[in-house]
């Protein structure tokens, strides 16, 4: 066996193998619960949380011309015996939120 042919065979499949995975990885979304966590974490540092939601789908949004396919969900709090209720809109292929309103 030549060792330079093995060394290339080598190299190729190794990134072929890379080239592969950024291509898997650039079209994939993270998970709902993923992008659910994202969001309980963001207003917990505003306080407790009582309960929250998400849809499981991914839907087309615009904001601003801008084009996203995003999960939404919401979150509730309790504040002073008072109920709050937000909504929020996170970006399915990363999950950080682009949106959020209270209801």
């Amino acid at each position: 066996m030549n060792w330079k042919s093995f060394l290339l065979g080598l190299g190729i499949g190794i990134v072929s193998g890379y080239a592969t995975k950024e291509i898997i990885s650039a079209k994939s979304y993270v998970s709902s619960e993923k992008a659910l966590a994202s969001a309980k974490a963001a207003f917990k540092e505003l306080g407790p949380i009582s309960g929250s939601w998400i849809h499981m789908k991914t839907e087309p949004y615009e904001k601003e011309h801008l084009s996203f396919t995003v999960y939404k969900g919401g979150v509730s709090r309790n504040i002073n015996g008072q109920m709050e209720q937000y909504e929020f809109v996170a970006d399915a292929r990363t999950g950080s939120i682009i949106d959020a309103y209270r209801i």
